[in-house]
């Protein structure tokens, strides 16, 4: 973790341990050492936060990023595929290879699931953990910072309060994605809102 995000855990920092502990000995997405690899990102160069609901469940897919997977899974997970095919729509950017968003950190979007783990096989097996109120906190802060949010769906869309400067639309999942996914624009739309703030817009290619 990024040392400029020690004074935003500190208050958390009990509640984070709690939650570490209950899942000691677990099978669970990500490996512990990538729970929090979203905040290796600096927290003074997040322009935008990408939310997402919980880790993909598959062995091997999560890596502590939202909607990101390791540029070895040779399939990309179908609401990945979609983000990618308005990404392209939107702002032009060639379909990648493979589904790591790994530059977009370094680009300042800070990816942050709602839920950061789940069981391995089981989506949404930690909903009951906690983790809301750690992402509360953190949405918290980041709103006040003037971070852009990019809500996609229900769960992501709980942190709104939150965000003045936000991009909503239902979720990219195939069952979703044709119901107002598909042409929202969200990558324009959010370096429209960057730029009428005074900040520079994202690079959004991979």
């Amino acid at each position: 973790m990024h040392s400029s995000w020690d004074s935003i855990f500190e208050p958390i920092q009990g509640e984070i341990d709690l939650i570490l502990a209950r899942l000691q000995g677990q099978e669970i997405a990500p490996p512990f050492q990538l729970i929090f690899k979203a905040f290796e990102i600096d927290l003074e160069s997040i322009k935008c936060v990408i939310v997402g609901q919980d880790p993909y469940p598959t062995p091997g897919n999560a890596m502590g990023l939202a909607f990101s997977v390791n540029p070895s899974v040779a399939k990309i997970p179908a609401s990945l595929r979609n983000i990618f095919t308005e990404l392209n729509t939107d702002v032009g950017v060639v379909l990648p290879k493979n589904g790591d968003l790994t530059s977009w950190s370094k680009h300042g979007v800070l990816l942050l699931n709602r839920i950061l783990t789940t069981e391995t096989g089981e989506s949404d097996a930690h909903s009951n953990l906690g983790w809301e109120k750690i992402t509360n906190h953190i949405a918290c802060e980041l709103g006040k910072r003037g971070v852009v949010a990019i809500l996609w769906g229900k769960k992501a869309q709980e942190l709104a309060q939150f965000f003045p400067l936000r991009v909503e639309s239902v979720h990219p999942s195939p069952l979703s994605a044709y119901k107002g996914f598909f042409g929202s624009k969200p990558f324009s739309k959010v370096n429209a809102l960057l730029r009428s703030s005074g900040k520079s817009s994202i690079d959004w290619s991979l």
